[in-house]
């Protein structure tokens, strides 16, 4: 299959222009609007869109069930059967120490897509309570802040000033299988009008603008192509482990500027301080996932999560050791001319193959300000494989 605008009768998928990576797609009026009613033909087009331009916007789809989502989601992997788990385990989201509990708010009758954004909400089926939604920031999770003078309530001639706040895939990274598929639906979101300046705060001085709240995108594919000869050799041999509920594991930690990974502090829990766990569910997974559709190499990895590296000499690398070559493989990926940061209307529906892309949210509110979206991903019971 080429990157070329893929033709037919029914769905049309058109390439994103003077972007790295993306498409659209219009839907055929046979589904009424809601592509998990797509018939075998035009969801076997879509799957390919999905993997050939790794994130898939569907305009128009402000009355997408969740329901509908969930089974949509589903639909793209053929590997799940009666035992369907979202990608991450409940009672660990749950637990206070995650630092992924505020992901934790469910739709009740749908509890696979969960309801992430920021503000006060009150609908039914979220439940009787009015849900309170936080959207993330780094000055929760980097080590280092920019000032807050220049991020919230600034004057109307400035650009607030933002930061990547964590790049990753969607994945327990324990026990539970990365997802192959993540839908997101933007249900309320900021104007297109509404700019804000990611500081990169590295030595190139890079920024990027972007939407407020943009959710932001680059390709796996693109970080594997970036590395030396050398270095794509030592990925493609090379497998990463990570901690066991490694969001618990980092709960402490801080991140770097760029949201890669983790600062070496030393603020990691010990494994005796994680809730209960056993060898058998920790991850072992390759650096590379290959594409089954394109055939291209991904480099696929969580950088705050990392615990060890092995590589393909025997030498087993250390956390702080094993940050330090993680950061040098994806940091090229993340500049400026790489990253897709999507600009959301309201009702947007982003498809995006989880294991060929990594993602972040970025961006601050101000108060009252508000977005709501529905997310959505399965434990896939498929482990990732690379092809060499």
């Amino acid at each position: 299959m080429t990157t070329s605008q893929i033709k037919s009768e029914t769905i049309t998928v058109t390439p994103l222009v003077d972007k790295p990576l993306g498409c659209t797609v219009t839907l055929p009026s046979y589904c009424n609007n809601d592509p998990s009613l797509l018939n075998e033909d035009d969801h076997k087009k879509l799957y390919e869109a999905v993997l050939t331009y790794l994130v898939v916007v569907i305009p128009g789809q402000g009355n997408f069930s969740p329901k509908s989502q969930y089974n949509l989601t589903k639909s793209f992997d053929s590997s799940l059967k009666d035992e369907i788990s979202y990608g991450h385990e409940d009672k660990i989201l749950a637990n206070d120490k995650s630092i992924l509990k505020r992901d934790l708010i469910t739709i009740k009758e749908q509890p696979e897509v969960h309801v992430l954004g920021n503000g006060v909400w009150n609908d039914p089926k979220y439940g009787k309570e009015d849900i309170n939604l936080k959207h993330p920031t780094h000055f929760t999770f980097h080590k280092d802040h920019l000032p807050k003078e220049k991020c919230f309530d600034v004057p109307e001639n400035e650009i607030p000033w933002t930061r990547f706040y964590r790049w990753h895939i969607d994945s327990a990274l324990y026990k539970l299988y990365p997802p192959k598929i993540t839908t997101l639906l933007g249900l309320k979101v900021p104007s297109k009008d509404k700019k804000q300046l990611v500081k990169y705060d590295d030595p190139e001085n890079n920024e990027l603008l972007v939407q407020q709240a943009a959710t932001c995108f680059v390709s796996g594919a693109n970080a594997f192509d970036l590395l030396s000869e050398e270095d794509k050799d030592l990925v493609l041999n090379s497998k990463i482990m990570y901690a066991p509920h490694p969001y618990i594991y980092i709960s402490q930690c801080a991140a770097t500027n760029d949201g890669l990974t983790i600062c070496n502090e030393g603020k990691e829990l010990e494994l005796k301080e994680l809730p209960p766990w056993e060898e058998k569910h920790i991850m072992k997974l390759p650096l590379v996932w290959t594409n089954p559709v394109t055939g291209k190499h991904h480099l696929q990895v969580h950088g705050c999560c990392v615990y060890k590296l092995y590589l393909p000499n025997g030498e087993v690398l250390g956390l702080e050791k094993s940050r330090e070559l993680i950061y040098k493989w994806m940091k090229p990926a993340i500049n400026p001319e790489n990253v897709y940061a999507h600009e959301w209307s309201n009702g947007e529906l982003c498809i995006f193959y989880n294991r060929g892309v990594w993602h972040s949210v970025s961006g601050q509110f101000d108060e009252g300000e508000t977005r709501l979206c529905h997310q959505c991903n399965i434990a896939s019971n498929e482990v990732p494989s690379v092809q060499k």
